[in-house]
């Protein structure tokens, strides 16, 4: 059992990171609809690689799925086969083609330091009103997605379902 918590610490770690800074954003006004725009995003991406506006890149294994309007993603940051930080989080989202707003409605993480990336703490948050949006950046090519962060981080990721 030892292990399984271990890594589930070490995984949570990670979504703590990714989550930090976006207890600053509004919540969307009241009545707005969060239905896509469109949907070159629905289906099933892997995540592969986590690149800091500062330079460290992280291999990262796990999942971000989108439906019509909701969001899931499950990740490990990964420091060779162990994982070091973890989110799994969802909620609603808008895209436009260009810009993907995230609404967190829930949220699961925790991270160890690893180059680039202080510790952060076990941080659960669950919603069921109105959540902070995260404006976020996309590029799309082929079966290639890019999320690029507020905080200049990014995350690459490679469809695997559609």
């Amino acid at each position: 059992m030892y292990a399984s918590s271990t890594t589930l610490v070490g995984s949570s770690l990670c979504l703590a990171a990714f989550v930090a800074g976006i207890a600053t954003f509004p919540s969307p006004p009241a009545g707005t609809s969060l239905a896509p725009q469109a949907d070159a995003l629905e289906g099933a991406w892997a995540a592969h690689e986590y690149i800091l506006a500062t330079g460290p890149r992280h291999p990262v294994r796990g999942r971000i799925m989108f439906t019509s309007g909701e969001w899931q993603v499950l990740f490990f940051v990964m420091d060779g086969d162990e994982p070091k930080r973890g989110s799994g989080e969802g909620g609603r989202y808008t895209f436009d083609g260009e810009t993907l707003t995230f609404e967190h409605l829930h949220h699961l993480s925790i991270g160890r330091t690893m180059a680039g990336l202080p510790a952060s703490p076990l941080a659960m948050t669950a919603r069921e009103g109105d959540g902070p949006l995260e404006p976020t950046g996309v590029e799309i090519d082929g079966d290639e997605l890019r999320l690029l962060f507020p905080s200049g981080n990014s995350m690459s990721f490679i469809r695997i379902g559609g």
